[in-house]
């Protein structure tokens, strides 16, 4: 299994920390504009604020892009599924997809937020989700 790094989250970030902290995935929102951004940052990119609330994501989202990730050097690893994962509230978030053997992920595929803890670090990561009833490929 890989060593995590703790974040060491910048002032723009705690919030987003502190949300992963109690289960929570939190967007920021520009308190001007009502703009999402994620990656946080200091300055909204579309009208100039500096003021900054958040929202609680739905948790929901779909896989926009991924990659199987392998250790060079470390054979026993298991491999890692980075992805970039569209949230239902219109933002993008780069992170882990778990408990999928890499061969089934999809573009477009279904997800669902789950935190894992990992070296005790606890990280948002996402799962497949349960495709709707009635839902046709």
């Amino acid at each position: 299994m890989p060593h995590v790094v703790p974040p060491s989250p910048t002032r723009d970030e705690e919030f987003f920390w502190q949300g992963v902290a109690e289960n929570k995935l939190l967007i920021a929102r520009c308190a001007s504009c009502s703009k999402l951004q994620h990656p946080p940052s200091p300055m909204c990119p579309v009208c100039g604020s500096t003021d900054w609330d958040s929202v609680e994501s739905s948790g929901k989202g779909t896989v926009h892009s991924w990659i199987v990730s392998r250790h060079p050097s470390r054979s026993d690893d298991a491999p890692r599924i980075v992805a970039l994962v569209d949230l239902e509230e219109g933002t993008r978030l780069v992170t882990n997809l778990v408990d999928v053997d890499p061969s089934a992920v999809r573009n477009d595929m279904a997800v669902a937020i789950t935190f894992r803890e990992l070296d005790g670090v606890k990280l948002p990561q996402f799962t497949p989700a349960a495709d709707p009833v009635g839902a046709v490929d």
